[in-house]
């Protein structure tokens, strides 16, 4: 008997995603990474998640900086009728590197996360979680667009998510993340980029997808307790 092939489903949402993301240098080569974000629904109107990650980094100098550590999410359920969030919990590793070209910045990120999805059944926790390796490569481009410095520039980056494990059947394909934006500094220490950025992802179906709207606003805070050479 054939197969029924069911036909491709996309769901349009409107997000907004606010984060403040921080890497505290405390000696020469070393720091701390701490992100906290927060994902809404409509605008402010329903929580998607609350996610907060946390890792030790080693700059060894300008353009490379190697970091892992945890992270946890608490991702609200889809259901309107239920209340029980979903736990995730996340070890990563990843590697950036920043670059130049001509006057053009460019970040490369390579990371990889082992994730553990709780399962919530009818509004209840199972106790069950389920397990995949995701592998996501970020490539972005601030590109200064006025000449004076204090002037914010023009952001173009995307990032393509993939994941593997015995749960993942029909979508090793997870999400692609398109931004475009400004990226604005408030004082040398701390800038931030705002803008669109058009999450699409696959579901576990495979022929359902998710296309994500966002109104996007990333803090970016770069500070220092190392002593100072004499």
């Amino acid at each position: 008997m054939a197969q029924t092939v069911k036909e491709k489903e996309v769901n349009h949402q409107f997000q907004t995603w606010v984060s403040l993301n921080s890497v505290t240098k405390f000696s020469e080569h070393w720091g701390v990474a701490a992100d906290v974000h927060l994902r809404t629904n409509d605008f402010f109107q329903d929580n998607n998640f609350f996610f907060l990650r946390g890792g030790i980094a080693y700059i060894p100098n300008s353009k490379f900086s190697f970091t892992g550590g945890y992270a946890h999410m608490w991702l609200a359920p889809k259901n309107p009728t239920w209340s029980t969030f979903s736990d995730e919990n996340r070890i990563y590793q990843q590697v950036q590197m920043n670059t130049k070209s001509g006057n053009v910045s460019i970040l490369q990120r390579l990371r990889n996360e082992q994730r553990w999805q709780e399962i919530i059944v009818n509004d209840v926790e199972t106790g069950k979680n389920k397990f995949s390796n995701r592998v996501r490569y970020l490539i972005s481009a601030t590109i200064p667009i006025f000449k004076k410095k204090t002037a914010p520039s023009l952001v173009l980056s995307d990032e393509l998510l993939i994941q593997f494990g015995k749960d993942i059947v029909y979508n090793t394909f997870d999400q692609n993340r398109f931004f475009v934006g400004i990226k604005q500094a408030i004082n040398p220490k701390l800038s931030f980029d705002f803008g669109y950025m058009n999450v699409y992802q696959q579901k576990s179906t495979g022929y359902q997808y998710d296309m994500n709207h966002t109104l996007r606003l990333f803090f970016y805070l770069n500070s220092s307790v190392a002593p100072t050479k004499k």
